[in-house]
């Protein structure tokens, strides 16, 4: 059970520490974020909504409990990356630009993966 709790908390800090990083500059609408808005073909408007959406989620997953929240936050930040990943692609940008968003898709899987391993875990040691 320590060991799965281990590798959750790593897969999960790291996916919160990404998604913050990345939705702060979303909230306070920096230049550079507005700039890649532009280029991806969105309005303006949606940066604050989506750089809160990143953080309602991550809180949610760190909060313990609420597991059917969890899952909608998962999906959320699962779909924030989907639509991030389509952006690039359908707007023509290089792998370069794109590709580390694969990182973040291992940090939602491996956080997602071992959150219902340590369900699991927990399950059976009070069943027993």
């Amino acid at each position: 059970m320590k060991k799965i709790k281990i590798i959750y908390w790593i897969f999960t800090g790291l996916l919160a520490v990404l998604m913050t990083m990345g939705s702060i500059p979303d909230i306070i609408m920096v230049p550079e974020a507005k700039a890649l808005f532009e280029h991806l073909g969105y309005p303006q408007y949606l940066l604050p909504f989506i750089g809160v959406a990143k953080i309602l989620g991550i809180i949610a997953i760190l909060i313990p409990g609420f597991n059917r929240l969890k899952e909608w936050a998962y999906a959320g930040l699962f779909f924030d990356i989907t639509g991030a990943l389509y952006s690039h692609i359908a707007t023509g940008d290089p792998a370069s630009l794109w590709a580390p968003l694969v990182i973040g898709y291992i940090l939602i899987f491996g956080s997602y993966i071992y959150h219902h391993k340590k369900l699991k875990a927990a399950a059976m040691t009070y069943a027993v």
